[in-house]
């Protein structure tokens, strides 16, 4: 089984390629830690199947919420980002989602249908 991480990136912010940078990573270290604390099993297929990471196309932030209902309905892990609004962003915006790490299968079944970013 293979493990992989979801991060949904708003795209109605326009944010900067360094800005969306910045909050993937944010979503995807969020994701790390809450699994290697609550989830150790998930966190070594991870992290042994070399840390995978997909990065998809959230048109707003209706998207982000309707996915983390769906993700949360199957028991994957979420993390909401907000930005502290120092730069390109009001403080409080939240600016992308990180979804897993879970097996391949059952996050798909969820996430498929939206593009890469």
């Amino acid at each position: 089984m293979e493990a992989k991480i979801i991060i949904g990136i708003r795209k109605d912010l326009d944010m900067g390629k360094g800005k969306i940078a910045a909050q993937a990573s944010h979503a995807a270290v969020n994701c790390a830690i809450w699994s290697m604390k609550h989830n150790k099993k998930i966190f070594k297929e991870w992290e042994s199947g070399g840390q995978k990471k997909i990065v998809i196309r959230l048109q707003n932030i209706h998207e982000i919420y309707a996915l983390k209902t769906q993700c949360e309905e199957l028991g994957l892990f979420t993390t909401i980002v907000t930005d502290a609004g120092k730069t390109q962003v009001d403080p409080g915006t939240v600016t992308c989602i990180g979804i897993g790490p879970a097996p391949e299968e059952m996050i798909d079944i969820i996430t498929s249908k939206y593009p890469l970013l």
